[in-house]
């Protein structure tokens, strides 16, 4: 139990309260900890340091971390104290974002057997011109990859699932499957803010 309390996604915003980043509770609480972030109570919107936030007793019911000497609530939302940036627009193209773009499945048969067991496909290989880029590269179960070898989907005659295409950031942009209802009073802000694709 403990270990999927502190596995648990924590909002992170930026000082300006702007939604930048999703953490685990570990994370956050080291944060806050360190002084570079503070937790926000989504019921008022106040603010708490690590000494405060440290004393405060988890209520009836409520999530906790269990410390040597205490229980410590688990937080929801966390602002940093110093970053008003927002990150960059764009998500990085890398083998864990293909991973989280595809939701570890197989565009073509759409299996999902475990990270160990897909591997990155071009679409367009590349000894036909195929690139290495968002729109291009794609995961595959081993079988798909093997039967697909060295050809096109058409040319293989294999269909894709979907169309890969470069995500655009959001700050949700992490695999978790627990919906915080308390991020929805800081999240209406970035969709009105975030700037669209042109």
């Amino acid at each position: 139990m403990l270990s999927s309390v502190l596995t648990r996604p924590t909002l992170v915003l930026n000082r300006n309260w702007q939604p930048v980043n999703v953490a685990t509770v570990a994370r956050a609480l080291v944060m806050v900890w360190n002084e570079a972030a503070r937790v926000v109570d989504p019921a008022d919107y106040q603010l708490y340091p690590w000494e405060d936030w440290s004393r405060l007793v988890p209520r009836s019911g409520e999530l906790y971390v269990q410390a040597v000497n205490r229980r410590l609530r688990v937080p929801e939302v966390v602002s940093l104290t110093s970053y008003d940036r927002m990150p960059a627009a764009t998500v990085s193209f890398s083998r864990r974002n293909i991973f989280k773009r595809d939701r570890y499945a197989c565009q073509y048969c759409g299996v999902q057997p475990g990270s160990e067991d897909l591997t990155i496909d071009h679409v367009v290989p590349r000894s036909q011109g195929g690139v290495s880029n968002w729109e291009n590269c794609v995961l595959a179960c081993m079988q798909c990859n093997k039967r697909k070898a060295n050809r096109t989907p058409e040319q293989a005659n294999m269909r894709l699932r979907r169309t890969p295409v470069r995500p655009t950031w959001r700050p949700l942009y992490a695999d978790h499957h627990q919906p915080i209802a308390s991020w929805s009073r800081f999240l209406s802000e970035a969709y009105w803010s975030v700037e669209l694709e042109r």
